[in-house]
């Protein structure tokens, strides 16, 4: 899958750097090689992913495809 950009909304935002995650280190996950399975939130589409960051770091992201 090719990704064309992120979009990064005025509530996404402020949520992943509560939890100490950049958004470089988040971009640079789903740019990669992550493993994705699907999450069963039923009032969304969402999928989860899991990788790893340059510097080693795992990180663990939930996301929406637009």
């Amino acid at each position: 899958m090719k990704l064309a950009g992120f979009d990064w909304d005025s509530a996404n935002w402020p949520k992943c750097g509560k939890h100490g995650v950049s958004r470089e280190e988040i971009e640079e996950i789903l740019v990669g090689a992550p493993a994705v399975l699907t999450d069963p939130h039923p009032e969304e589409p969402r999928m989860r992913a899991i990788g790893r960051t340059r510097s080693g770091r795992y990180v663990f992201l939930v996301f929406m495809l637009r």
